[in-house]
């Protein structure tokens, strides 16, 4: 099937999105009948304007690139939503919550119901499920013997793991880890919000491995 249209040029001033489809209908059964009636105020990229959840959900899996995020121990529901939303923007095959099941979905807004998010009793549970896809663990701390994101070559294939702001990672994680990287601080503070921090490991994921054509 053809690309859609971006139909931002259908913005109607004042409202968020885009009103009802003008003119004839798409023939495409990715389109939503109701979004195509009353319009799509959602907050979706043009190129999925007005198509079905599941849809774009299918899509976002068959563009996903190889690499997964996972969120260990942490003590602010708002950083976990921050983590599931950016692992949607530069699309990572899939999040993985260790430990707590229950997290505050409006940090998300709405980027959880694209994306493949799973829940993992503990890390042994989930260091299994990496091992069992051949995804090397990359953990993400300050701790003095990891290398420098900033120079270190990262696997295609990884689980980039995270922890609490102050703590980091746990002991079971780090061992489990093949290696872990730290991010470059120049200031006073002795960590970075930790839903920060994995913006920035996730961005060093797509610089080193993505194929920037295939960006919006």
């Amino acid at each position: 099937m053809d690309e859609p249209v971006g139909p931002s040029e259908w913005a109607v001033p004042g409202q968020v999105g885009v009103g009802p489809w003008p003119g004839e209908r798409p023939d495409d059964a990715r389109y939503d009948p109701d979004l195509l009636d009353a319009g799509d105020t959602r907050n979706v990229v043009d190129a999925y304007r007005y198509w079905r959840r599941d849809a774009v959900a299918a899509d976002l899996a068959a563009r996903a690139h190889p690499f997964h995020v996972a969120i260990e121990n942490f003590g602010h529901d708002h950083n976990i939503g921050t983590v599931v939303r950016t692992a949607n923007a530069f699309a990572a095959a899939g999040v993985h919550i260790v430990g707590r099941r229950r997290w505050n979905r409006r940090g998300a807004m709405v980027t959880d119901r694209y994306l493949d998010v799973r829940h993992h009793a503990d890390v042994a549970a989930l260091v299994a499920f990496a091992r069992e896809r051949g995804l090397a663990i990359v953990a993400v701390d300050n701790a003095a013997d990891a290398e420098r994101l900033e120079t270190a070559q990262l696997p295609r294939e990884c689980l980039l793991l995270f922890g609490q702001e102050g703590p980091g990672v746990t002991r079971d994680a780090r061992d489990a880890a093949a290696m872990t990287v730290s991010i470059a601080q120049f200031g006073s503070t002795r960590s970075i919000n930790a839903g920060v921090a994995a913006g920035v490991a996730m961005h060093a994921w797509i610089r080193q491995h993505a194929d920037l054509s295939r960006a919006w």
